[in-house]
């Protein structure tokens, strides 16, 4: 590989490293927007997502792609749809956050995969192996174990995987680069996200802008800045995306319910009786065999085109996408 194929590929793992990084580090920012409730946040964080991404296109003048649009009302249908699904995702997983459950909110992004290929079985038609079925069968399981331990389905993680997969199978109908499909669903939303902030206002209920006794201009500036922290690691991600190969995102993917699963142990010191570390241990092993197999697959596809190649020389196979990364 030349050196300068090297330098990208390097940057393009630092940023996925950064935006998964940022993912993972989500839980220690929305509990500083309280007393802010989960509505008003994700109302805020849909609203301010807005102007973040205007911004950019601005100064990218990043335009030419909504006139085509427009004249797609199948596209933009399933794009709305994607917005709300995803405003679903995020309003659950503020409130989990915000409501002591860091880890349970982990678990969601750690099965997200194994629904993910659920989806592409179901809906998409698509054939397992015999090992992605395997790790679809223990996943199952462990959600079985981890309502028993819960005593209650862990209907916050099981949202959190849905909705996610949901999102990720509808971004691939839409067929749309990060950034516009991010501003597409931003401007769905804003019109619901800035009225409920308006009807705060005028209840006298809202956090914005107020100079209470326990919140005032930072805490505005903090609700604020949530569109900017939601665009940077995604242009990250996009950044990474294009420097380096889907399965080295795929493995990359995992540091986000991973840290998210550490600070809430940690930081938050939720509590992890046996019967909770046996269902996410369950997990853990579904997903390295899911690596496993995609990894090896990987292996044996470009073993085969090397093969076919003039000379035994690959032609640049195209990759596997992990079920992992088919969501983002």
């Amino acid at each position: 590989m030349a050196e300068g194929s090297q330098n990208e590929a390097g940057r393009g793992f630092w940023f996925g490293f950064a935006a998964y990084g940022i993912w993972g580090l989500f839980p220690l920012y929305w509990p500083l927007l309280e007393p802010s409730g989960a509505a008003e946040i994700l109302a805020n964080r849909m609203t301010w997502s807005l102007v973040a991404v205007l911004l950019i296109l601005l100064v990218q003048r990043r335009w030419a792609w909504i006139r085509p649009l427009l004249a797609q009302p199948r596209r933009l249908a399933l794009s709305v749809a994607a917005a709300a699904v995803i405003s679903v995702n995020w309003g659950v997983y503020i409130w989990g956050v915000n409501s002591g459950h860091v880890v349970e909110t982990s678990l969601g992004y750690f099965v997200n995969p194994l629904v993910t290929i659920a989806f592409g079985v179901l809906v998409l038609r698509e054939r397992l192996r015999s090992a992605q079925w395997t790790a679809v069968g223990i996943g199952v399981l462990a959600v079985v174990v981890l309502t028993a331990a819960y005593g209650r389905p862990p209907w916050i993680a099981l949202t959190l995987a849905l909705s996610f997969a949901t999102y990720g199978l509808l971004k691939k109908l839409v067929a749309l680069g990060g950034l516009e499909s991010f501003a597409l669903e931003s401007a769905a939303m804003f019109p619901l996200a800035a009225g409920y902030l308006v009807y705060l206002a005028v209840q006298g209920r809202t956090t914005l802008g107020h100079t209470g006794a326990d919140y005032g201009w930072g805490h505005t500036g903090l609700l604020m800045l949530s569109g900017v922290v939601t665009a940077i690691p995604l242009l990250c991600f996009g950044a990474a995306a294009l420097r380096v190969p889907l399965t080295t995102l795929g493995l990359l993917q995992y540091l986000a319910p991973l840290f998210q699963f550490l600070l809430g142990v940690t930081v938050f010191h939720e509590s992890m009786p046996p019967a909770r570390w046996a269902g996410f241990a369950l997990v853990w092993v579904a997903l390295a065999l899911l690596t496993y197999d995609a990894l090896r697959n990987l292996r044996k596809s470009r073993s085969a085109v090397a093969a076919a190649a003039p000379g035994g020389v690959a032609a640049g196979p195209a990759e596997e996408v992990p079920a992992a990364v088919r969501s983002s």
